[in-house]
């Protein structure tokens, strides 16, 4: 058999048409879920959720065609979430480097994923699923797919889950998580409540690195509702509430008006972060379901181990009382 360069197929016409939609995009194909008046748009870059809303009333921050997202809005988290520190950890005493994609604070931030493509696993009129892989690399020398699956259910709410995939002939250690912002349509950030209950946070020096935990007390309890208007936090919190298998976290409108996300018993931490620099918004409320939190892959804190061949989930949602 001689080997040469082999001419591409032709592509079919639904190849042709995705691909002139994703063209249009900077995050890739949107795939529209509608069911009633619920309306969520997944993103092709990062498996992203860029609008979730009811009757016209948005629920979650969102972005331009043209951008891409806006303090990692909405995307998904794999092989880790948020940091590890100086992008190094160690694997059966050998040191592993990863890229360094957090500058300011020398870590390897938000994991492979976030500048991956993803491709289409399953589509109907109320979900999608979507697919990337993990290739062996520097810094995470395994084999893995995260798959994540999005659904509107019959009460409209949009449910979500994170499935990873260990293809590898080897043990692999897993964060999985998410980057979502909740808000109530045209509500004023500052007049919204954040409910949260939470025993415990993670005290994090000037990089986000945890160092230690402590009562999640004063201007972390956020279990009687705090206003939104006067927090800016970047903080982990864990040892949440569980009620019925799920924890929630809820923002609430002066009108009686509110939207919550769950995350389910595999996940035992959320990260909040109010932040006063997300583009067009006075304020921006992330509220982000993790299994483990920044730098696990050193402190061992909620970090897993995936064997060979077997698989995890984690589920979450977004709910709405409008």
């Amino acid at each position: 058999m001689k080997y040469g360069i082999a001419m591409p197929a032709s592509p079919s016409p639904a190849d042709t048409a995705h691909q002139s939609e994703s063209r249009r995009f900077a995050t890739g194909r949107q795939f529209e879920l509608r069911r009633e008046d619920a309306l969520a748009v997944i993103t092709e870059l990062a498996a992203g959720l860029r609008l979730y809303s009811r009757g016209g009333v948005q629920l979650t921050e969102s972005y331009g065609d043209d951008d891409i997202p806006p303090g990692a809005t909405g995307i998904t988290l794999a092989p880790w979430a948020n940091r590890v520190e100086d992008g190094i950890w160690f694997l059966e005493g050998k040191k592993q480097q990863l890229d360094i994609t957090e500058a300011s604070r020398n870590n390897a931030s938000h994991g492979l994923l976030r500048n991956a493509g993803y491709a289409l696993v399953d589509e109907s009129e109320f979900s999608v699923t979507l697919e990337a892989t993990v290739f062996p690399q520097h810094g995470y020398p395994f084999l893995v797919r995260h798959q994540v699956r999005y659904e509107l259910d019959p009460g409209l709410d949009l449910r979500v889950s994170q499935t990873l995939i260990n293809d590898s002939q080897a043990t692999a250690p897993f964060v999985l998580g998410a980057h979502p912002y909740l808000r109530i349509g045209d509500v004023a950030p500052e007049d919204l409540v954040l409910t949260t209950k939470a025993a415990t946070r993670l005290v994090a020096d000037e990089r986000l690195i945890p160092r230690s935990t402590a009562p999640a007390e004063d201007e972390y309890d956020f279990s009687g509702g705090a206003g939104v208007g006067s927090l800016l936090v970047d903080v982990a919190l864990t040892d949440l509430a569980f009620d019925g298998g799920m924890a929630r976290h809820t923002l609430t409108a002066p009108d009686g008006r509110s939207v919550s996300l769950e995350q389910d018993e595999s996940c035992r931490f959320v990260h909040v972060f109010v932040t006063d620099t997300f583009p067009g918004r006075s304020k921006a409320v992330a509220i982000e379901p993790m299994t483990g939190p920044a730098n696990a892959f050193n402190s061992g804190d909620g970090l897993r181990w995936l064997a060979p061949g077997e698989a995890f989930t984690m589920s979450w949602g977004i709910t709405a009382s409008l």
